[in-house]
């Protein structure tokens, strides 16, 4: 029997209190529709599948002939590798893992149980945010140097995040380059609110910034990044902080809301350009670690094709890329100052003759999450 064409894809990231979706046409690529459902629970609709009752009130003819739904997921742990069907047995290994984003995953998991009511008989694929990732990083590069009891019980390990970005960018960037993905070089830097660098060898990863959270790495708009754990404790006892209240304090309360009184990296350029120091610290610190960051994993891929600019900042902060690259000397990057005034659009900002390419490639990870709902489904 022939395989029926997977054709129009809806693809659903579903949050604990809101719900976005797009709407593909994957013969050409081209986004149908798009829209967003808040208040979920919260004066809006009363739950997940009420909100996909108003999708399909909103999208009117064209939710007919829906032939896929593909479905952003947190957490995939080490079970999912890859993008996957969600069976019933599918269904049960991703419920195990909400330990591991206990307030996002049962949201994820609810979209995918409200589609399965509402759009009777359309396979839902999930797509896990972690899976590009821990599907090559080495060992050397995911594990945490404490008791390995910690890993076999409670899978205390790397996992990092914002992987559907960094797959995305991988393959826009390989083509871009002209060369084929299992032999492209990258150092991919995926910067907007959550921010996180991905270190890419032969089209995989081998090593990204993110951990067992979201937390690690970057200075973010309102995480911390990288920190002593000995400082954590330090807080904790002085404070007499429960774990819930630093864990608000370390991803809610800290990165570049606590150093400059705002998240939005664009308020902080435009107080750093007045001459407010705080502002100013809090862009060099953010460009120091990307910048650090950058270095080493040019250094673990034996050498970028090209290093890439995505996310909010990634594509649109003229300001932050400047200062990011003007510490790359050392690669041999130059920035071209005139193509660095680009905002949302595919551009070298680095200049003739730098040893690195510097490339801004905006992110679609819709498209990959309905890319990889076809990909699972024609196998």
């Amino acid at each position: 029997m022939k395989q029926k064409e997977i054709r129009k894809v809806l693809v659903v990231n579903s949050g604990s209190s809101s719900l976005k979706y797009q709407l593909f046409d994957m013969k050409s690529e081209t986004r149908l529709a798009k829209g967003l459902v808040e208040r979920i629970g919260c004066g809006g609709p009363k739950d997940h599948a009420a909100a996909l009752a108003q999708v399909v009130a909103d999208l009117g003819d064209a939710a007919k002939g829906i032939d896929a739904i593909g479905h952003r997921i947190l957490h995939g742990g080490e079970v999912f590798t890859d993008s996957a069907l969600m069976t019933k047995a599918n269904m049960a290994k991703a419920k195990k893992l909400v330990k591991f984003g206990p307030l996002h995953m049962p949201a994820n998991l609810g979209g995918i149980e409200a589609c399965e009511k509402i759009f009777k008989g359309v396979p839902n694929v999930g797509v896990f945010d972690t899976a590009f990732h821990i599907a090559t990083m080495p060992d050397c590069a995911g594990m945490y140097a404490i008791d390995p009891k910690y890993y076999k019980k409670m899978g205390i390990r790397k996992y990092g995040f914002h992987g559907t970005s960094h797959k995305f960018i991988t393959q826009a960037a390989a083509k871009f380059l002209k060369k084929p993905v299992s032999r492209v070089n990258l150092v991919t830097c995926h910067l907007g609110n959550g921010s996180s660098l991905a270190a890419i060898k032969n089209g995989g990863v081998v090593d990204t910034s993110m951990g067992l959270t979201p937390l690690a790495g970057m200075v973010m708009g309102t995480r911390c990044g990288d920190i002593d754990a000995a400082a954590v404790l330090a807080i904790m006892e002085a404070e007499k902080r429960t774990p819930a209240e630093m864990d608000t304090i370390l991803n809610k309360k800290s990165g570049l809301l606590a150093l400059a009184g705002s998240s939005d990296c664009r308020d902080i350029c435009a107080k750093a350009e007045k001459g407010d120091k705080a502002a100013e610290l809090a862009l060099e610190m953010l460009a120091y670690r990307v910048a650090l960051y950058i270095g080493a994993y040019n250094t673990v891929i034996g050498g970028a094709d090209a290093i890439v600019m995505t996310g909010g900042i990634g594509e649109n902060s003229k300001e932050v890329r400047e200062r990011i690259i003007r510490r790359l000397g050392a690669l041999g990057i130059k920035l071209d100052p005139k193509a660095n005034q680009v905002r949302g659009e595919l551009k070298v900002i680095s200049a003739r003759g730098s040893k690195i390419p510097v490339v801004i490639i905006p992110t679609n990870e819709e498209l990959m999450i309905a890319r990889d709902t076809v990909k699972v489904l024609s196998k």
